[in-house]
């Protein structure tokens, strides 16, 4: 009896499909991917290693994330707390509201969308790429939009996540030859804006082919209030509300504060020891930020594009749009050092504001919030699409600088 029974478990684990478990995503626990990652493990230290030294390369990994948790991740922090605090309070008193009222006929012959989805606009510019996620769950907001709009609310708003921590943080950064970085950021928000209308445009003409122009994303059943009219504010008095508004921003910055660390702390250091070089004397000695220098290189081979269309005064600058693709925050950190190290201007400045607020770290986002929205067979062309924007993006805001340059 007991033989038999072990022959049965035996043979359900010998005919066991993991695809036919719905509710996990199941693999074999060997296949290619063990290989393949372990290769690419040992190849990236291996190349790091024998550049600088095995040990030198890790303890260079170990210091740069330190270094950049306490002089960056914290700083960006206090940015958010302070910036989620403002939103707040604009958003609890109405001035959103009223800057929904003036811009909302803005957006249908800009970028096509109903007026209601400038709402998402100032949600994600206050806070992240997935704040669109919650916008898009209130049946009263999705009311608003036919099916072949929906989609494009990811790329809307990846535009302009982390936008107002983006852009305090840049004119922030202490310049190395004492300019203002203040219009190179104002800039960098046109080009973002740019790019933003580049990106949803290009989507909406993939999913009108799909859905059509006339299915609803949500049917109106007369019992909800109009939320462009109305507005839900705080209970208690003026005073009242103001310090909830505060604290409950402040807390919410708190939380973008923690959430951007892994991506610091990991993409940046490693983007930063592919970027930098050796000390001066050429010597690699484990510190923080030093490197091989690839990124350099990359650009240097590619300048005869990079040059025409971003206008990059070093070529390591490459750097910080790449880094954008996966996190924002990790790719403002490398630009304040190169702003630091005397390697980015005013005008580097403003692509690097376009393309980190535009891209906002979509490849770690848009699969998510793809999929938040239920449209995932669409993740791809949504990618396709603003990667196309973020380009965009920044070639505008380089030559909308020159322009101005020029008159002024």
């Amino acid at each position: 009896m007991q033989n038999h029974s072990m022959g049965n478990i035996e043979n359900m684990g010998s005919n066991y499909d993991a695809k036919s478990n719905s509710n996990r995503n199941l693999k074999r626990a060997v296949s290619i991917e063990g290989f393949v990652c372990l290769i690419a493990l040992i190849l990236f230290f291996g190349v790091l290693g024998y550049k600088m030294g095995l040990i030198n390369a890790i303890n260079t990994l170990l210091n740069t994330a330190y270094d950049l948790l306490m002089s960056t991740v914290f700083r960006i922090m206090a940015i958010a707390v302070v910036a989620g605090a403002i939103g707040s309070i604009l958003t609890e008193f109405g001035v959103i509201s009223l800057a929904n009222k003036l811009l909302s006929s803005l957006m249908k012959p800009l970028y096509g969308l109903p007026g209601a989805s400038v709402i998402s606009v100032f949600t994600t510019y206050l806070s992240d790429n997935p704040a669109i996620l919650t916008l898009a769950e209130d049946r009263r907001f999705r009311r608003y939009f036919k099916k072949y709009q929906m989609p494009a609310l990811t790329n809307l708003g990846t535009s302009f996540g982390m936008g107002l921590i983006v852009s305090i943080f840049m004119m922030g950064i202490p310049s190395y030859s004492g300019e203002s970085f203040i219009l190179p950021v104002l800039i960098g928000n046109i080009g973002a804006i740019i790019g933003s209308i580049v990106s949803v445009r290009l989507m909406l003409l993939h999913t009108k082919k799909i859905y059509g122009i006339d299915e609803e994303a949500e049917e109106f059943d007369g019992d909800d209030y109009d939320i462009v009219e109305f507005r839900e504010v705080r209970e208690g008095n003026i005073a009242e509300r103001l310090m909830d508004a505060v604290l409950e921003g402040g807390a919410s910055g708190v939380k973008v504060g923690f959430a951007i660390i892994p991506g610091v702390l990991i993409i940046c250091s490693i983007v930063m020891m592919l970027s930098n070089g050796p000390l001066e004397t050429g010597i690699y000695t484990g510190g923080a930020y030093e490197g091989i220098g690839l990124f350099p290189w990359i650009g240097e081979k590619l300048s005869f594009i990079i040059k025409p269309l971003f206008g990059f005064t070093s070529s390591a600058a490459i750097s910080v749009p790449i880094t954008a693709l996966g996190a924002a925050g990790a790719a403002i950190g490398i630009a304040a050092n190169m702003v630091k190290a005397g390697l980015a201007y005013a005008h580097d400045v403003a692509v690097f504001t376009a393309m980190c607020m535009c891209w906002s770290g979509y490849l770690s986002t848009h699969v998510a919030m793809m999929d938040g929205l239920n449209f995932r067979n669409l993740t791809g062309r949504a990618i396709l699409s603003h990667t196309i924007g973020g380009i965009i993006a920044g070639i505008a805001a380089n030559w909308i600088f020159k322009l101005v340059t020029i008159f002024m």
